[in-house]
């Protein structure tokens, strides 16, 4: 007799179950139950009290937040950057799997796919080396260039209006690659026969690219995109802290709400005040994927996530 019930469905399928679990305690363990130390941005935090002794202060730690002049900030920087990012990124993403796709020659294909992909290997505090020799206003090779050919050199690391080009083009740059496989993968995943037909009806190369290649592409940019908009309030805290550091200077262009916490905590030793910055970003964020989740149904639901 076959057996029902949830017990029943759990034996059939142990197997499968088994090969879950390890992602099922990940993230039970490290997303889960993390989420109790919420109450701290309800707290006046002590170290004697700790995370559930310490005594209770309502929303004075947002108030704080609200009332310091930053929220408006930080929140207006990691909005706007990760607005960028994704629109620079999946563009260059998009044109270089197109062109890998397009390309003749297998060796010209696989060498380019690895020249793109290398930078993504490379460690953002390395990355932050690379900017500074380039960029440092006594020594770097920018400047020295500059000198040499008689202009003035550039005060990059006190300018704050240079760096929302610097941090966009070195994210392009460094997500190129990787973002570009996934593209690639889902482009030779299209019926050859369509480019065939369309080559035989004498489409050329842009032709077949509008019409076949790009349509093709839609439900994976969605995803994508979906997927990138969950952590639109959601700074690259690697990028930002190794590429700035605390340089006070371009905190007005550069300062969004994780290195904001960052520095809460590590320098002030505000833990209510960090946990409140990391409750308010996590809010948003769950509200921005579900406004995006809900427009995108809208328009059409077979594209959206849930």
């Amino acid at each position: 007799m076959k057996q029902r019930g949830f017990w029943g469905y759990a034996f059939q399928n142990k197997t499968l179950l088994l090969m879950l679990a390890p992602a099922v305690f990940f993230f039970i363990l490290f997303a889960y139950v993390p989420m109790a130390g919420i109450v701290l941005a309800f707290k006046q935090y002590n170290n004697s009290g700790g995370i559930f002794g310490s005594p209770w202060n309502g929303i004075s730690n947002f108030r704080f937040f609200f009332e310091s002049g930053n929220a408006w900030m930080v929140t207006r920087n990691t909005a706007l950057y990760n607005i960028a990012f994704i629109i620079v990124n999946n563009v260059l993403q998009i044109a270089a799997a197109i062109f890998l796709f397009e390309a003749v020659g297998k060796w010209f294909r696989k060498l380019t796919q690895t020249m793109l992909f290398l930078p993504y290997f490379i460690s953002w505090v390395v990355v932050g080396a690379i900017a500074y020799n380039l960029f440092n206003y006594d020594v770097g090779t920018l400047n020295v260039l500059l000198k040499a050919v008689g202009m003035q050199p550039v005060d990059i690391y006190n300018t704050p209006s240079y760096w929302p080009v610097i941090l966009v083009l070195v994210s392009a740059w460094k997500t190129l690659g990787y973002g570009s496989v996934m593209y690639l993968a889902a482009i030779t995943g299209i019926d050859n026969e369509m480019y065939e037909a369309a080559e035989i009806d004498g489409a050329n190369v842009f032709q077949r690219i509008w019409r076949i290649t790009l349509p093709n592409l839609f439900p994976t940019v969605i995803i994508l995109v979906l997927l990138a908009v969950g952590n639109i309030f959601r700074g690259d805290f690697g990028m930002f802290y190794n590429m700035v550091g605390n340089n006070g200077l371009l905190f007005s262009s550069t300062d969004v709400i994780d290195t904001f916490v960052f520095r809460s905590l590590t320098t002030s030793n505000e833990i209510g005040l960090s946990a409140a910055a990391g409750f308010y970003q996590s809010v948003l964020g769950f509200a921005t994927i579900l406004l995006a989740n809900y427009a995108v149904r809208k328009y059409d639901k077979d594209h959206a996530l849930f």
